[in-house]
Order: structure tokens, then C-alpha cells, then sequence
């Protein structure tokens, strides 16, 4: 593989490929200087990122132990969760839609994919894209998109909520990266919306986050089946920024009296203190 160039411009602005010091064979998408992902060439089964290992999780047990599935996955950044099922679900049929198109062309050139994944990416917005998907063409439904470092309104929203429901399978998992902090409203009014789509509900994050102590990234899981709260507690208390696993009570009182959002009232994720993410 070639080394990848200098600062890039891409449709978020400038992105750059940086190999990480501590892992040979890793590298980290910075756009705009926000660490976007995180690639291991040589294991990507490895998910450096807390919040994306803990998505991780939830793909691992959304079907039998390395059973092939079919996975949407809306916003792409380096392919991390796409490459992460092609290797631990061999045979998996994935589509991406991700909608920078010179932010794609960058990463599938110089950081390949696994060989024989079954991986398509749709230059597209978000929404877009999953409307375009036919009815219950999934097993799983992956949300992990920003705008700079916020998740854009429209993807907040009952309306996209029904969308990805539409797009699943009975019984099938969606799940989304929700970043917030304090007072965590945007959190808690996403809970309210994934609540009046799906019929069970958890949120995957590290106490402080939960309790408001800082800014971080929630990961909200939806279904119509009842979730494996079990296995996802037991992963998630093992990872080495273990995290708790909110449902039921727990979750209602985190929700509180927050509303479902709809397309009409719907604004962007917050935006993060300065230098929350940076690397």
C-alpha cells in the first residue's frame, strides 16, 4: 500500500489519513482535524473506538455467531463497522450510503478492503439513501453520520425512525450513534422518538455521559424483539471503558418528560465543547 497523502479535500473539508504509532497497520480518518475513524488493516475486527466497539456488540449478537447478515450502514467515514462484519460474518451482504463521495474515494484507495468483502457504497445523503431501500432488506440498520461534528436535524427525527423500521426485517436491530452532553435533552428526546417507532429500547454509554458529566457518544439500540440486555451487559461492563446498558425503568426515568421529534421541529445534534474529540 502506498502512503497516504497530505491533507485532503474532501465535501466535510480537509481530511487526512494518519498512521496511529501504537498499532502497526492502523490508521485514523481526521476530517477537519475530529478523529472520524479508526481502521486496524492488519485485524479490523479491532474497534478502537469505545462507541464503536460497543456497536460492535450489537452486530455480534444480531444473528447466530458469524452467521452471514444484511447490513445498512448510513454514514461510512473509513468503512470501520462494515469491514468489522465482513471479517467476523463472512459472506454479508452490506450496503453504505455515505454521501461525501471524495471522503470515499480517498479511503477505498488507500486503505483496501478486506479480501472478499461484499461490501457497496451509494454516494448519497443518509436519508436519501435508505428510502431508496425496499421494504425489510435487513437484518441490521447502522446510524453513524455527521456534518461536521454534528448528526444533520433529519436524521433525528419519527419519520426517519419509521424509514429504518420500514427497512428492516421483523424483529430485526437498529442502532445509532447519538452524541451529546450535558443536560443530555438531544439524548433523551431520541430515546422519546426510537420509543414511538420500535417496541424495546436501550441505550449503550459510559456513566459519566449518563450522568451528565461530559460530552460523549450514547449508542441508542432498537427492535421490535426483545434486545439481548444480558450478553450486552456482560460485554459492555468487560470493554476497558465498560459502560452500562440503560432499559425499562432505568430508561424511562432517563428519558423523563422528553418528546418524540418530528421532521417539523427537528434541529442538529449539539455541538461539541472545542477540542472534545480532537486527538
Amino acid at each position: 500500500m502506498r502512503p497516504p497523502p497530505g491533507p485532503t479535500d474532501v465535501a466535510g473539508g480537509t481530511a487526512e489519513l494518519l498512521a496511529d504509532a501504537d498499532r502497526d497497520g492502523s490508521w485514523m480518518l481526521l476530517v477537519e482535524g475530529t478523529p472520524q475513524s479508526h481502521v486496524d488493516l492488519d485485524d479490523p475486527a479491532h474497534l478502537e473506538f469505545e462507541y464503536v466497539r460497543r456497536m460492535g456488540h450489537v452486530l455480534d449478537l444480531a444473528a447466530d455467531p458469524g452467521a452471514p447478515i444484511d447490513a445498512v450502514h448510513l454514514g461510512g467515514g473509513a468503512l470501520t463497522l462494515p469491514r468489522y462484519v465482513a471479517v467476523t460474518r463472512p459472506g454479508s451482504r452490506q450496503r453504505v450510503v455515505e454521501i461525501d463521495q471524495p471522503l470515499t474515494d480517498l479511503v477505498r484507495e488507500h486503505l483496501p478492503l478486506p479480501r472478499g468483502a461484499r461490501i457497496r457504497v451509494r454516494n448519497d445523503d443518509a436519508r436519501t439513501g435508505l428510502a431508496a431501500l425496499r421494504d425489510a432488506a435487513a437484518d441490521v440498520v447502522v446510524t453513524d453520520v455527521f456534518a461536521g461534528a454534528r448528526t444533520p436535524a433529519h436524521l433525528t427525527t419519527v419519520e426517519f425512525a419509521a424509514e429504518a423500521h420500514r427497512v428492516l426485517r421483523p424483529g430485526a436491530v437498529y442502532v445509532a450513534n447519538v452524541a451529546d452532553g450535558p443536560p443530555l435533552r438531544f439524548a433523551r428526546a431520541q430515546v422519546a422518538t426510537l420509543r414511538s417507532v420500535f417496541r424495546h429500547v436501550c441505550l449503550l454509554a459510559e456513566p459519566g455521559t449518563l450522568r451528565g458529566r461530559r460530552f460523549g457518544n450514547l449508542v441508542a439500540v432498537a427492535s421490535d424483539d426483545e434486545l439481548p440486555l444480558a450478553q450486552l451487559t456482560r460485554r459492555c461492563a468487560a470493554d476497558p471503558m465498560p459502560s452500562r446498558v440503560v432499559d425499562g425503568r432505568d430508561l424511562d426515568r432517563f428519558a423523563g418528560s422528553a418528546r418524540p421529534v418530528r421532521d417539523a421541529d427537528a434541529v442538529p445534534s449539539p455541538e461539541p465543547p472545542p477540542g472534545v474529540f480532537s486527538r
